[in-house]
């Protein structure tokens, strides 16, 4: 007698969950921030709508820090840094590096807007946990509940330049001056022990052999 078999069903494989501490870190961007997380783990930041964010290589915004110039918070990941800036600020870069006259220069630095989106840093007060991968994403200035009314911006009409603007956050034109400069200047840093060193060991013209 024949027997027949129910149809054959392939077994039925969990999503992969997130890491407690990656949920902890999406909850804490969700509730305390009230900003967008997308994706992970690692969890994403969704840019253009709180905030963007002007990237560019840890040796330069490590100088610019060191700057007398005012920023929102600043976040760390591998070898680049990343600047919270008011939210439309990306579409400004190109015709702000133009009118500084830093169009057409290779700065390696980049605005992240609408549509984009950054690794979320560990939250304050959270500890980065044991096997985290080497460069994960740090806070070195961290945000706070309603930073956003502070990040750098562009001057409106009638308000002065500068972060001694009243009623308004650091100035973004200043701000993307800064780090125009650092970014040139990294270049040029990392571009003179090459030379150096194609030059070859100093001459010994004058030396007298013994």
């Amino acid at each position: 007698m024949a027997v027949t078999l129910p149809p054959f069903a392939p077994p039925t494989v969990p999503p992969t969950r997130p890491a407690p501490e990656e949920d902890a870190y999406a909850s804490w961007y969700r509730r305390v921030l009230g900003w967008t997380v997308v994706g992970g783990p690692p969890a994403q930041l969704a840019t253009g709508s709180r905030f963007d964010v002007l990237e560019l290589p840890s040796d330069a915004g490590a100088a610019l820090l060191r700057r007398p110039v005012a920023t929102g918070p600043v976040a760390l990941m591998g070898r680049r840094m990343r600047f919270l800036v008011a939210a439309g600020s990306a579409e400004e870069l190109d015709g702000l590096l133009d009118w500084l006259e830093w169009g057409g220069v290779a700065l390696d630095l980049a605005a992240l807007g609408a549509g984009g989106r950054i690794t979320a840093p560990v939250p304050p007060g959270h500890c980065v946990r044991d096997g985290s991968p080497r460069g994960a994403a740090v806070w070195l200035r961290p945000p706070e509940q309603g930073c956003e009314a502070l990040l750098p911006a562009l001057s409106g009409p009638g308000q002065s330049a500068g972060p001694g603007r009243v009623g308004a956050g650091p100035d973004l034109v200043r701000l993307v001056s800064a780090a125009a400069t650092e970014c040139h200047r990294a270049r040029l840093r990392r571009r003179t022990p090459l030379r150096s060193a194609a030059a070859g060991p100093p001459s010994r013209a004058g030396r007298v052999s013994p």
